[in-house]
């Protein structure tokens, strides 16, 4: 199959994890921003994490460079467009977008400022380019409780406007569900839609509390309810669907390599799984690379495909609009 020429749907991606090594040099320039060096192949050493990672925590400190140029309206605008531009040159037909607002007040921007700017990035890409697109506001783990609640008030008015789904994400401790219990269920009332990281780090018992106490409708990997029984008929039963991004789950060592990931295991007993790159800059891939990874270990099938992408139709937090008009792409 040639999966570049294939119509996609991305479920799981990181703004912050996605931007291109020349725009950050760029705007280091542009806004005197020190970097560790101005050299392209310099810096990619920096934001791409090897495939040896030791950990998620060590994955995750690839982070703080971008987050450095991210400090603008101006740019967070361009670095969404480029994202979006980047997805539909490989025929990404619809993308949700997630990122932390609160990352990005280092240097006076509000949070309202700072989901505006995203947003138009978006939009601008949709009038440029054949993909259609939604963003999920992500709160931090490692962030205060209060903080979660200030994402989810401050992104309230701009849901249905771009804005349609709460995320937590970050390093993954066992047991964080029960300290988000009440600002999720608030963004619930509110109308976000909801998908949790949890299970990328060995603990699979997250899974069932993200579900259980958190009302998760979609997990960020959800690698590890291949070792919590519990956990896994839950997914099964109420097809929650796993938001599966191969070559991050090798970097963090979810999985040691790719033909360890459970990924096609879950999809022959009826979980549903999506395909997603979770970080394009930080894991060095894209979606197509993502799909060909899998099908190399475990020989897809165009129905297997097929499947997947109704699965991530499906799950998607679009309006059934935008849902149909993906299934038309297909």
């Amino acid at each position: 199959m040639n999966f570049l020429s294939l119509p996609k749907i991305e479920l799981h991606c990181h703004l912050d994890g996605s931007v291109r090594t020349e725009t950050i040099i760029d705007i280091a320039h542009k806004e005197g921003i020190q970097l560790p060096s101005f050299d392209e192949k310099e810096l990619k050493n920096e934001l791409i994490a090897p495939l040896e990672c030791d950990s998620l925590d060590e994955y995750l400190k690839r982070f703080s460079l971008p987050n450095l140029v991210m400090q603008s309206k101006e740019s967070l605008k361009r670095i969404t467009f480029e994202l979006f531009e980047d997805a539909a040159r490989e025929n990404v037909k619809y993308l949700e977008v997630r990122f932390g607002p609160l990352l990005h007040t280092l240097k006076g921007l509000d949070v309202e400022e700072i989901i505006q700017s995203v947003i138009e990035g978006m939009r601008e890409a949709e009038r440029y380019y054949e993909i259609k697109g939604n963003v999920i506001l992500s709160c931090l783990r490692s962030m205060s409780v209060e903080s979660a609640f200030e994402v989810v008030e401050k992104g309230k008015k701009f849901l249905g406007k771009g804005v349609v789904g709460i995320d937590l994400c970050a390093s993954e401790e066992e047991g964080f569900c029960g300290r988000f219990i009440e600002p999720i269920a608030l963004a619930k009332e509110y109308g976000y839609r909801v998908t949790i990281h949890a299970g990328e780090t060995g603990i699979g018992e997250n899974v069932l509390e993200a579900v259980e106490l958190l009302g998760a409708e979609r997990i960020g990997h959800g690698v590890f309810i291949k070792d919590c029984a519990e956990a896994y008929k839950e997914v099964k039963e109420r097809q929650i669907v796993l938001e599966m991004c191969p070559t991050s789950n090798v970097q963090t060592k979810a999985v040691q390599n790719y033909s360890e990931h459970p990924i096609y295991k879950f999809h022959e007993d009826g979980i549903k799984v999506t395909i997603s790159t979770d970080n394009r800059t930080v894991s060095d891939t894209t979606m197509s690379k993502e799909f060909h990874l899998v099908n190399n270990e475990f020989n897809i099938s165009e129905e297997d495909y097929r499947q997947i992408f109704l699965n991530s139709v499906e799950a998607s937090f679009a309006d059934k609009e935008t849902k149909e008009w993906c299934i038309a792409q297909f």
